[in-house]
């Protein structure tokens, strides 16, 4: 009797143990450049979002891209090539899923060439939609976002590419479990209802697109920043073309000119920041 108290309770402390582990575990988050982000979930899950590794301000993309051998979700915000990047290439060497949304996933198919077998249903939904994969330990939901999604495509015709709807921009909110809530934004310009995003699902780091341009520049993604209330932000989607001319040290001046607590977080390209 006394062995099975001592066995019982060796177990119970290695029970104890384990999830005292898995619960103080740590997200990682890596920068590529333009808007591509790396997540890594304290169970060693891989998200990929707006893959485009092999851009101009990455100067290791190709390399990176070459030696990728692990990914669980690639997330697409919308159609534009500089956000599909390497989309195709990474899911066909991984094995990745795609979450996108339902026009998106059936044009990255059709015009993309998308392996049709890592696109299921359960990786679709629409803004507002939340979506629960990979065991429970991750939760997405779609947001808004004021841009445009066509995608280009070559017919093989021989003719200029041709433009392909894909349904509607959108960024993402993804919930880790015992990790952070992270939302992209996606390209988007400023809009109030941010402000709900925050309401709704507390945000601990936001993506914030601040190129300007095609996106919000700096002084716009700093009201957003105040909308949406983060614990930190990071600058993306910019520097990648001379177009974009939104620069990070603007952003944090316009964030600064708003006396707000919010963390601002500069990463450099293929920087891995972790999140405990």
């Amino acid at each position: 009797m006394k062995k099975l108290l001592i066995t019982l309770s060796s177990l119970a402390f290695l029970m104890f143990f384990a999830i005292s582990a898995f619960a103080s575990g740590t997200t990682d988050i890596t920068w590529y450049g333009h808007s591509a982000f790396k997540v890594t979930t304290p169970n060693g899950k891989v998200l990929l979002i707006d893959p485009w590794l092999a851009n101009p301000a990455n100067p290791k993309g190709k390399e990176l891209l070459a030696s990728l051998d692990k990914a669980d979700q690639i997330l697409l915000t919308h159609a534009h090539g500089d956000h599909i990047g390497n989309t195709v290439e990474i899911a066909r060497k991984t094995g990745a899923k795609l979450v996108a949304s339902n026009d998106l996933m059936k044009a990255m198919i059709r015009y993309a060439d998308f392996p049709a077998k890592q696109a299921e249903s359960s990786g679709t939904g629409n803004i507002g939609g939340t979506l629960t994969l990979l065991g429970g330990e991750v939760k997405i939901t779609f947001t808004h976002a004021l841009h445009s999604s066509a995608l280009e495509y070559d017919d093989k015709s021989g003719l200029p590419k041709s433009l392909a709807t894909a349904g509607n921009p959108g960024g993402f909110i993804i919930a880790i479990s015992n990790g952070p809530t992270i939302y992209h934004t996606g390209d988007t310009d400023l809009f109030s209802e941010m402000k709900f995003i925050g309401d709704l699902s507390p945000v601990d780091v936001m993506m914030a697109c601040i190129g300007d341009k095609f996106t919000m520049g700096p002084d716009r993604a700093a009201a957003a920043v105040e909308l949406v209330n983060p614990k930190m932000v990071i600058p993306m989607h910019f520097g990648t073309f001379a177009a974009l001319t939104g620069t990070p040290e603007a952003f944090e001046a316009a964030l600064k000119k708003r006396n707000l607590k919010t963390v601002f977080k500069r990463m450099q390209v293929n920087e891995t920041f972790t999140w405990k």
